[in-house]
């Protein structure tokens, strides 16, 4: 479906309005105001990235292992969750209470609307990465921002998805670092970790994970392109 097809399907507004900002480079998710997310609908706009395909293959590998590793109702923390998109859909198909942590009120304020228009529970917390957080997780789950300051991107997604989301320092590794080298202290004995990466990052954030966590298996998964795009750290 083009851009314009999918306008004229679900916007609910002035058409020729809509087409002026498609024209003007505004990505047509954030006009619509709306997308579907593993069949659940999720209210974006300019505070929140938009959800993608290869989010959605993250949720699809986590259940797999979640399925594999635990029959019990489990503890679960979104890292950056923005839209919320991650923690609703695991709310929705997982046994768990879920936590999900945002620094931005904006993003969290989007996150708990979505939380409620799909009639999920879900502890929203203001902070920065893990800092906020006081309690023992199954399951640590994050898309966190990981595009170098230096690395060229679509001119669509710069000049309109939230640079907070987007970018990170040392190589876009800085979040990755922060979560690995800190979470010993929020995990269980048995624990998954599970990442979306970039393309070039799943062997620097798996030397990461051996060089702050003991005693892990640690996988790397490719998406539907073929690239290296999930990292998968287990402990059983």
């Amino acid at each position: 479906m083009t851009d314009i097809e999918y306008l004229k399907k679900y916007y609910q507004g002035n058409i020729d309005e809509a087409l002026h900002k498609l024209k003007q480079g505004m990505p047509v998710q954030y006009i619509v105001g709306e997308v579907d997310f593993y069949g659940y609908p999720i209210k974006v706009n300019k505070d929140v990235l938009i959800p993608r395909f290869e989010t959605e293959q993250l949720i699809e590998y986590t259940l797999k292992y979640i399925n594999e590793m635990f029959n019990k109702p489990i503890d679960i923390v979104d890292i950056g969750t923005g839209s919320g998109c991650i923690a609703i859909t695991l709310k929705k198909n997982v046994n768990c209470h879920i936590d999900a942590v945002d620094i931005s009120s904006k993003a969290l304020d989007i996150a708990i609307y979505n939380a409620k228009k799909n009639k999920v529970d879900i502890n929203y917390i203001q902070g920065d990465m893990l800092n906020p957080l006081s309690k023992k997780y199954d399951l640590i789950i994050s898309n966190p921002p990981y595009i170098s300051y230096d690395e060229k991107i679509m001119d669509i997604v710069k000049n309109n998805e939230p640079h907070l989301a987007l970018y990170a320092l040392n190589e876009g590794l800085y979040y990755y670092e922060e979560i690995l080298k800190n979470c010993s202290n929020f995990l269980k004995d048995k624990y998954l970790i599970a990442f979306e990466i970039g393309q070039t990052q799943g062997k620097k954030i798996k030397d990461l994970a051996l060089k702050y966590l003991d005693n892990i298996e640690v996988i790397i998964k490719q998406d539907m392109q073929g690239l290296d795009r999930f990292i998968f750290i287990r402990k059983d």
